[in-house]
């Protein structure tokens, strides 16, 4: 039994012999829109005189936002609600005007539609912006409008889908088989968008690297992080330059980060000596090098190794720590400029490629 039967009936039941006239229904049923009327008027005093003056002594924002935006849903959901009620008092069981109460059932939907959109407004306006903040990285700043969005054509969709199933009586499956399609043709035009987007998301979770952060990409790309983006990762090189690089290519690549765990780096500088020359000396010379450096750590020690009796030269490798990545380069300019100087001193040679030709008597 319908809800227009249901309230046909019982209103026979109670009201007898008069309620089979046309002329009682019609004032029943304008009776039922001015009570509704005032009771919506009602109600919406309450929001404005009761609700609205005690959300306004809270320190919070977000509740007088949630009070504006469902006084006035409330206030038309019932003069609706009171207009459904009057035409089914009207049209009785044997009613010819369903297509009204339909109707009538379709804008109360909608109104709750629009209703959940601007709550979900409110929601990703003032709430979720303070939460991602508290994050480092940018990537969930980047994705609230994406989302919003999303989330908004959800809302329509799943709200029109009820309507359509619900009230009209339609097969909404064979619409969402065909948006399906379109949705898959879609995918495959825009794959490389997505692939971005999924990698800036996978980047997003994974934390592989941070603001801040010297990384190289499997390429030979070695930078800072600046920003992680919903589509690219932007890296600034040491000539200044701002690198952009697709989320998809660093998702799919070797990604070595020089500083994490800990920042805390080793430096290797390799140098050859003449033969000849007193090895002792050479390790002994290249340790008081090391140590002299401000910015080299006394923690793990400097070391010396001899690597290698090359074509040439004695190979020597000094193995230092710094305290950051970014005084790498600083520390094997100081190390080079005291190495001329102190093997200068020293009577250390440092060879550079002989050859002898030998001509044929």
């Amino acid at each position: 039994m319908s809800f227009n039967e249901t309230v046909s009936m019982y209103a026979q039941q109670i009201l007898g012999s008069l309620f089979g006239t046309i002329e009682y229904k019609l004032a029943l049923a304008a009776s039922i829109m001015v009570l509704s009327v005032i009771v919506a008027y009602l109600v919406d005093l309450v929001f404005k005189k009761v609700l609205l003056h005690f959300t306004s002594k809270t320190r919070f924002e977000i509740d007088d936002l949630v009070i504006h935006a469902v006084k006035r849903p409330i206030y038309y959901t019932v003069i609706l609600m009171g207009a459904f009620l009057a035409l089914s008092i009207v049209g009785g069981a044997e009613s010819y005007l369903w297509i009204f109460n339909d109707i009538l059932l379709t804008i109360l939907a909608l109104v709750w539609i629009f209703t959940l959109i601007s709550l979900n407004k409110i929601l990703f306006d003032n709430v979720f912006p303070s939460l991602v903040k508290k994050t480092e990285t940018k990537i969930d700043d980047e994705m609230l409008p994406l989302l919003k969005g999303l989330s908004d054509i959800v809302i329509g969709l799943v709200g029109i889908g009820l309507i359509l199933e619900s009230v009209w009586g339609l097969n909404v499956v064979p619409l969402f088989a065909s948006a399906g399609i379109v949705g898959i043709a879609i995918a495959f035009a825009a794959k490389d968008a997505i692939s971005q987007f999924f990698g800036g998301l996978s980047i997003y979770y994974d934390k592989p690297f941070k603001n801040g952060d010297r990384i190289e990409i499997a390429d030979g790309q070695l930078g800072i992080v600046e920003e992680v983006g919903i589509r690219s990762t932007r890296i600034l090189d040491f000539y200044n330059n701002m690198i952009i690089i697709p989320n998809s290519i660093i998702a799919n690549n070797k990604v070595i980060n020089y500083t994490s765990p800990q920042p805390k780096m080793m430096v290797k500088i390799t140098i050859g000596v003449a033969y000849g020359s007193d090895v002792a000396k050479v390790k002994r010379v290249l340790l008081d090098i090391a140590k002299g450096i401000d910015l080299v750590l006394d923690y793990p020690e400097p070391s010396v190794r001899f690597d290698n009796h090359g074509d040439f030269s004695l190979d020597f490798a000094l193995i230092l720590w710094v305290k950051y990545p970014s005084e790498k380069f600083s520390v094997i300019n100081e190390v080079n400029t005291l190495i001329d100087s102190e093997f200068g001193k020293e009577g250390i040679d440092i060879p550079f490629p002989t050859y002898t030709i030998l001509k044929d008597q």
